[in-house]
């Protein structure tokens, strides 16, 4: 081990590697077979579906290196360990979710300038295929979800919600060219596909983003946490307070605390780190104890000063 840390920044999820390794193999395997159906039928719904179900694949492909990834202690580089991976493939597999939606679009536009024939029984049952598969890996990556918490899990059960709404999609397009004989159902229906994985990958590239960003995690009230420390007997003010996500379900915070001199600065570290891990989960923090005369923080420092003079007064 390289350093001692409190907060072991590795996770273990099993689970979450099983999933995912059964997941990829059917999800490839349907892949191959969506990609020759559509071929075969000249079905652009088949295809775009096909894309998602591409981007899917590349999606677990990297949900698993970050797995094992998070896997790997801390060292003198990567302090916090590598669970931050876990989100840059989040974010990737967003990007490529918006940027295949955009493909589907153009193609989709296209086809109703110009309509092709299409194969419309190949296309359904293809299409009922996916919508079996897409359910049994709907059902498996919930039950994970519920063991174990992981972003890339969280955004592949989305891909797959999507994937299933899309089958759905080209069931209702193969039905409806078939009794009205038009065509331009095959390409509404795809750019109807397309704006799902574009919604979909909006969401997963704003979630990653915001973790990135190190923005404060929306279940958190950083005020409220605030107020919470400045209950803490011995606490006289809290700034420079930080709260950021490392990774799904790995939270850290820092704060500078002007104490009062008659406690013991170490019982009053005891009890906020207690706080903040009985009343909000948070276990991974760094408070640093300051005395307002020695680190008056500038302005800040002489306005508290000022402030608390008065009240004594």
């Amino acid at each position: 081990m390289y350093d001692y840390h409190h907060l072991g920044h590795v996770k273990e999820q099993s689970k979450s590697k099983k999933t995912l390794w059964l997941t990829l193999i059917l999800t490839l395997f349907f892949t191959v077979v969506e990609i020759i159906g559509g071929l075969l039928s000249n079905s652009l719904a088949l295809l775009s579906d096909s894309a998602h179900m591409i981007s899917d694949v590349l999606a677990l492909g990297l949900s698993m290196i970050a797995i094992y990834l998070a896997t790997h202690p801390p060292n003198a580089r990567f302090t916090f360990g590598y669970l931050r991976f876990e989100i840059v493939a989040s974010f990737l597999n967003g990007l490529a979710l918006a940027v295949i939606s955009v493909g589907i679009f153009i193609e989709g536009i296209t086809r109703f300038i110009h309509p092709q024939p299409i194969d419309f029984k190949l296309m359904l049952v293809i299409a009922s295929i996916g919508l079996v598969v897409n359910i049994v890996l709907t059902v498996i990556l919930s039950r994970s979800m519920k063991e174990e918490n992981n972003l890339n899990i969280q955004s592949a059960l989305w891909h797959f919600i999507g994937d299933l709404l899309s089958s759905v999609g080209v069931i209702v397009s193969a039905i409806l060219i078939y009794f009205t004989q038009m065509q331009w159902f095959d390409p509404l229906i795809s750019i109807c596909i397309g704006a799902i994985i574009f919604m979909g990958g909006l969401k997963i590239i704003k979630a990653s983003y915001l973790i990135l960003m190190e923005s404060v995690p929306s279940q958190f009230n950083l005020d409220e946490i605030r107020a919470a420390i400045n209950q803490v007997e011995g606490v006289e003010d809290v700034h420079e307070m930080h709260l950021w996500a490392i990774s799904s379900d790995h939270y850290s915070l820092t704060a500078h605390v002007f104490i009062s001199e008659n406690i013991q600065p170490f019982c009053i570290i005891l009890a906020i780190n207690e706080t903040l891990k009985e009343q909000y989960g948070i276990t991974h923090s760094t408070i640093q104890m300051e005395n307002a005369n020695i680190h008056p923080h500038g302005e800040y420092g002489k306005q508290f000063l000022l402030h608390r003079e008065e009240e004594l007064s």
